[in-house]
């Protein structure tokens, strides 16, 4: 027999165990078991014994698949739910601002007053001025009018539609009589709201110049305010606001703001004539 020492380990310490090998297997001899004390000691360290569990499982605990970029990441609290879109200028009502008022007021001849005009008048060309003005409309935008008045109340006149136009109070149409050919009738038709006229006044007695004749009387919104006497109204289609209880866009009303425009600057209405109230006339002598 031959006799052969070898080392194993068990734990952390190593031993020395004693191997038997059978040198003729045709001996026959009964191989010696190797001592008690160490086979079951060897035996013991090929057992599972010290193999490290606690360590791999802390590192699968606590690892970056708990709490890495997946779940506190910018997809959370990135710009998509904070970004432009959801503040952004398509959110916005902000409307665009109108456009200032605006006044300028121009020399006019013979020629730029028409039928509205002639030899004969109170006043002359010279004694006048066109007036361009901006007003508000019942279409709810800005316009720019024009109208002849005297050069003297062109102040007046201008403070008068800065007012109204600050207010909103719309006017269906700002031109000339001229354009019209100086027919009253059919410029009130056509709701015209107009200065200079050199025409006779409508009222009882003698024939008497107009205010408008010396182009210091306006008329504003015919239809809506129109001149009653008796049966008559001027315009016709102003019959529909007889009725001055109900309240309308554009009409002359005492209190209101047409009325108290040219009350601020001296100017008198014509709805205060009991007999022959003609809402629409606003003069600065009264007449």
């Amino acid at each position: 027999m031959v006799s052969i020492s070898a080392r194993l380990r068990v734990g952390q310490a190593w031993v020395t165990a004693g191997v038997i090998v059978a040198a003729a297997a045709c001996s026959g001899a009964q191989v010696a078991p190797p001592p008690a004390s160490v086979v079951p000691a060897a035996s013991s360290a090929l057992a599972p014994g010290p193999t490290p569990t606690s360590a791999p499982r802390a590192i699968t605990t606590t690892g970056p698949t708990t709490v890495g970029p997946t779940t506190v990441g910018p997809t959370t609290v990135g710009p998509t739910t904070v970004g432009p879109t959801t503040v952004g200028p398509t959110t916005s009502t902000t409307l665009a601002a109108p456009p200032p008022f605006a006044s300028s007021a121009d020399t006019v001849t013979a020629a730029d007053l028409g039928a509205t005009w002639h030899t004969g008048c109170p006043v002359g060309p010279a004694q006048l001025r066109a007036l361009h003005l901006t007003y508000w409309g019942f279409d709810g935008a800005a316009h720019s009018g024009s109208m002849v008045v005297n050069a003297t109340v062109t102040g007046a006149v201008t403070r008068v539609f800065a007012t109204l136009y600050a207010d909103r109070f719309p006017i269906r149409e700002m031109v000339p009589e001229s354009a019209y050919g100086g027919n009253d009738n059919a410029a009130a038709a056509a709701d015209d709201t107009s200065g200079f006229n050199c025409r006779p006044a409508v009222a009882p007695g003698p024939p008497q110049w107009s205010v408008h004749a010396y182009g210091e009387a306006i008329d504003v919104n015919d239809v809506e305010n129109p001149y009653i006497d008796g049966s008559m109204v001027i315009p016709p289609s102003g019959g529909a606001f007889r009725d001055r209880s109900v309240l309308r866009p554009g009409m002359a009303v005492a209190g209101g703001t047409l009325v108290g425009a040219f009350a601020a600057v001296g100017w008198q209405w014509g709805g205060r004539w009991v007999s022959t109230p003609d809402y629409q006339h606003f003069s600065a002598t009264g007449g």
